[in-house]
């Protein structure tokens, strides 16, 4: 197949106003169906689907793990009922049936709230390195190896918790520090196989899988836990993620160029939409120039916020339905997983959308990662205010708690995969460093929530709603201001910048 146009949609703009690239006909455009990239896509979508299963899955089993009618806790909420229970539901969450001989232990709100964080110690100490070594080597192993030792230790649970919370906080880091490269390693699959015009939908298509894993796993915990008791939900989980493991070795190959099953049509498609930003990084990365990025502190920074209030509803959520709202666990279950379903579905929809307005070029890639990131951060704030001021009224909390953290999903064509647009080549490098300090809202919000909700009173619950909305303004506000879409000319290598000199000299001369 010839080269599609006389450059790649990557090459810098030869108006540097302009962020709009050259794009590529559609009629060059294989079809998505079958197609390697769409079955990339697919797989990682159950592997982030496990990665999410996996993080939050003690989130709901806390609630079985925990005697709540033991004496040693300073509060029993059970006794102490900030809100009346629903009507309408059949409330048992006092009295939790598990399956006969399912142990309990007596962790006060303050341990668990340090067990709920445990994972995002672990998982901050191998973004940049598993990013560094993913855009160096190919994203395939790390992202497999990563999936694949989480599971393997998601089944030790029970016997870490029946040691004891220091036992099971090192677990959880455990999993952490093993997962923590998975993102970074996707992203430097997707500066390979990913054409400009295809990024959102295929990024957000298969990021999306951590929503539906979180919609998946929350309401699942919940029935198995009451059916199985929590140890067996456990080694379900773990099961799972081995599976997926062995499809990911079989059908995933690092780039188009050593897959085995891809069409020719196919692989110079992607090879030539890409060019030479398609490429490994070597050893050497410019981090002074990555240091002096306005982009990149600009991503840093509001990821760091929105990623405060989305790791507060994904680990709080079920205690704040439980202790709060008095719904039982299956009702919880799913109540706590409801918003998720939101943002996966509006998260595939704003990949769909933000490419046909980069394609069409209605906007320039900068403006279009802007609206989706105001959208994902401005109306989830909006509504968090709004449960605060929805009290115990259990409809209306459930509805702006749904509302909030669907519109979130809007940001997964915004921010979220920003990293790409401004360096292709150190993607996968740069989606370690910005998860890095977003990680740190992960340790820090589940022991700030603990502290605030101490007393299990609503108005400990609305200073959590509080401080999330806050965050997620002042980091749409920032990316509004700083937040670009342009290739730096840091990622280049000279023989590209020698390229396009010539290109801008041949123009000029024309």
């Amino acid at each position: 197949m010839s080269r599609p146009n006389t450059y790649s949609t990557n090459s810098v703009a030869e108006d540097e106003n302009e962020d709009n690239e050259p794009l590529i006909k559609n009629d060059a455009v294989p079809p998505w169906c079958c197609s390697a990239r769409l079955n990339l896509a697919v797989l990682m979508f159950f592997g982030l689907t496990m990665v999410y299963a996996l993080r939050v899955n003690l989130s709901v089993a806390m609630v079985a793990m925990v005697n709540t009618t033991d004496p040693e806790p300073v509060v029993n909420h059970s006794n102490n009922r900030a809100c009346p229970q629903p009507s309408g539901f059949n409330n048992t969450s006092d009295t939790l049936v598990q399956p006969e001989g399912t142990p309990q232990y007596p962790w006060d709100s303050e341990t668990q709230g340090w067990l709920l964080g445990a994972f995002f110690f672990g998982y901050l100490f191998t973004q940049i390195p598993g990013g560094y070594l993913s855009g160096h080597y190919g994203g395939k192993c790390f992202l497999g190896l990563g999936v694949l030792g989480t599971a393997a230790l998601t089944l030790l649970t029970p016997l870490a918790a029946r040691w004891g919370p220091y036992w099971l906080f090192g677990l959880r880091a455990l999993e952490g520090f093993g997962e923590g490269v998975t993102f970074p390693a996707m992203m430097a699959m997707w500066a390979r196989w990913a054409p400009p015009l295809e990024r959102s939908r295929l990024m957000t298509l298969a990021g999306s899988g951590g929503n539906f894993g979180a919609f998946v796993a929350l309401p699942l915990t919940g029935y198995l836990c009451e059916t199985l008791g929590w140890p067996n939900m456990f080694y379900l989980f773990g099961g799972a993620g081995c599976l997926w493991a062995v499809f990911w070795f079989i059908f995933v190959s690092d780039d188009p160029r050593t897959h085995r099953r891809i069409s020719k049509e196919e692989r110079d498609y992607i090879i030539n939409s890409i060019g030479p930003q398609g490429t490994g990084h070597g050893w050497s990365v410019p981090v002074l120039s990555m240091l002096l990025s306005v982009p990149l502190w600009t991503i840093i920074i509001t990821q760091m916020c929105s990623n405060w209030s989305y790791y507060t509803l994904l680990t709080s959520l079920p205690s704040y339905m439980d202790i709060i709202l008095h719904f039982d666990l299956k009702s919880n279950g799913f109540l706590s997983a409801l918003p998720y379903l939101g943002a996966w579905l509006l998260a595939t929809m704003s990949g769909v959308v933000a490419d046909a307005f980069i394609e069409k070029r209605v906007f320039s890639i900068t403006v279009v990662r802007k609206i989706f990131t105001l959208i994902g951060m401005m109306l989830p704030a909006a509504f968090l205010v709004a449960v605060c001021y929805a009290g115990c009224n259990h409809i209306l909390a459930v509805t702006f708690l749904t509302l909030s953290t669907t519109t979130g999903g809007a940001s997964a064509s915004g921010v979220d995969i920003n990293q790409i647009d401004i360096a292709p080549r150190y993607a996968g490098f740069l989606q370690g460093i910005t998860n890095t300090f977003g990680t740190i809202p992960g340790v820090i919000a589940p022991i700030v929530t603990g502290y605030f909700t101490e007393n299990h009173t609503l108005a400990g619950w609305r200073k959590v709603f509080w401080v999330a909305a806050g965050l997620n303004i002042s980091g749409a506000l920032v990316y509004c201001i700083f937040g670009s879409g342009k290739l730096q000319p840091w990622t280049l290598t000279e023989e590209e910048r020698a390229e396009t000199e010539r290109r801008r000299s041949r123009t000029i001369s024309q």
